[in-house]
Protein backbone atom coordinates (compact mmCIF):
# COMPACT_ATOMS: atom_id res chain seq x y z
CA UNK A 1 0.00 0.00 0.00
CA UNK A 2 1.75 3.33 -1.08
CA UNK A 3 -0.70 5.71 0.69
CA UNK A 4 -3.35 5.83 3.61
CA UNK A 5 -6.48 7.96 3.43
CA UNK A 6 -8.54 9.43 5.42
CA UNK A 7 -6.48 9.39 8.75
CA UNK A 8 -5.08 10.84 11.61
CA UNK A 9 -1.26 11.14 11.91
CA UNK A 10 -0.14 11.32 15.91
CA UNK A 11 2.26 14.52 15.32
CA UNK A 12 4.70 13.46 18.35
CA UNK A 13 7.74 10.82 17.28
CA UNK A 14 7.97 7.66 18.65
CA UNK A 15 12.09 7.44 19.55
CA UNK A 16 13.57 4.72 20.01
CA UNK A 17 17.32 2.87 21.37
CA UNK A 18 18.49 6.87 21.06
CA UNK A 19 17.50 7.85 17.58
CA UNK A 20 18.12 4.83 15.71
CA UNK A 21 14.52 3.50 15.20
CA UNK A 22 11.45 6.08 14.82
CA UNK A 23 7.68 6.04 13.57
CA UNK A 24 4.58 7.58 13.54
CA UNK A 25 1.41 6.83 14.40
CA UNK A 26 -1.44 6.81 12.08
CA UNK A 27 -5.44 6.26 13.31
CA UNK A 28 -8.17 4.87 11.07
CA UNK A 29 -11.24 6.04 11.27
CA UNK A 30 -12.60 2.37 12.51
CA UNK A 31 -10.07 2.42 15.21
CA UNK A 32 -7.17 0.49 13.45
CA UNK A 33 -3.63 1.66 15.03
CA UNK A 34 -0.69 1.45 12.62
CA UNK A 35 3.15 3.05 13.07
CA UNK A 36 5.02 3.79 9.55
CA UNK A 37 9.08 3.84 10.22
CA UNK A 38 12.67 3.66 9.39
CA UNK A 39 15.16 1.56 11.63
CA UNK A 40 18.92 2.27 11.34
CA UNK A 41 21.46 -0.02 10.76
CA UNK A 42 21.95 -1.79 14.31
CA UNK A 43 20.44 -4.81 16.89
CA UNK A 44 17.20 -4.28 18.79
CA UNK A 45 14.93 -6.64 20.55
CA UNK A 46 10.88 -5.64 20.92
CA UNK A 47 8.05 -6.14 23.25
CA UNK A 48 4.78 -6.61 22.06
CA UNK A 49 1.45 -5.81 23.94
CA UNK A 50 -0.77 -7.11 21.06
CA UNK A 51 -0.35 -8.66 17.73
CA UNK A 52 1.71 -6.75 15.52
CA UNK A 53 2.33 -7.58 11.59
CA UNK A 54 5.29 -6.30 10.20
CA UNK A 55 5.81 -5.24 6.94
CA UNK A 56 8.96 -4.16 5.81
CA UNK A 57 8.62 -1.72 2.58
CA UNK A 58 12.57 -1.19 1.73
CA UNK A 59 15.86 -2.15 3.33
CA UNK A 60 17.90 -5.72 4.53
CA UNK A 61 17.38 -7.25 7.83
CA UNK A 62 16.91 -10.08 9.55
CA UNK A 63 14.30 -10.85 12.31
CA UNK A 64 14.40 -13.49 15.18
CA UNK A 65 11.17 -14.67 16.09
CA UNK A 66 10.07 -15.47 19.72
CA UNK A 67 10.11 -19.21 19.99
CA UNK A 68 12.49 -19.70 16.88
CA UNK A 69 16.47 -19.68 17.14
CA UNK A 70 16.49 -19.32 13.59
CA UNK A 71 16.92 -15.44 11.78
CA UNK A 72 14.79 -15.02 9.36
CA UNK A 73 16.06 -12.37 6.13
CA UNK A 74 14.39 -10.31 4.45
CA UNK A 75 16.34 -7.89 1.79
CA UNK A 76 13.59 -5.15 0.15
CA UNK A 77 10.29 -5.83 0.92
CA UNK A 78 8.95 -8.47 3.16
CA UNK A 79 6.24 -9.07 6.11
CA UNK A 80 6.34 -11.44 9.39
CA UNK A 81 3.92 -11.37 12.53
CA UNK A 82 4.41 -11.20 16.44
CA UNK A 83 2.83 -12.57 18.75
CA UNK A 84 1.12 -10.67 21.69
CA UNK A 85 2.74 -10.31 24.67
CA UNK A 86 5.88 -11.31 23.57
CA UNK A 87 9.26 -10.66 22.04
CA UNK A 88 11.53 -10.39 18.86
CA UNK A 89 14.56 -9.43 17.67
CA UNK A 90 16.04 -7.64 14.73
CA UNK A 91 19.42 -6.78 13.09
CA UNK A 92 19.42 -4.73 10.83
CA UNK A 93 21.97 -4.39 8.10
CA UNK A 94 20.60 -1.46 6.07
CA UNK A 95 18.35 1.79 6.73
CA UNK A 96 14.83 -0.17 6.35
CA UNK A 97 11.32 1.34 6.51
CA UNK A 98 8.44 -0.38 7.90
CA UNK A 99 5.02 -0.46 8.59
CA UNK A 100 3.63 -1.79 11.78
CA UNK A 101 -0.58 -2.75 11.93
CA UNK A 102 -1.62 -4.06 15.53
CA UNK A 103 -4.14 -6.52 15.59
CA UNK A 104 -6.48 -6.39 18.46
CA UNK A 105 -8.02 -10.48 18.40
Amino acid sequence: MSSFENVTVVTKANVYFDGKVTSRTVLFADGTKKTLGILMPGEYEFGTDSKEIMEIQSGELKVSLPGSNEWISIQGTGEFTVPANSKFKLDVQTVSDYICSYIHE
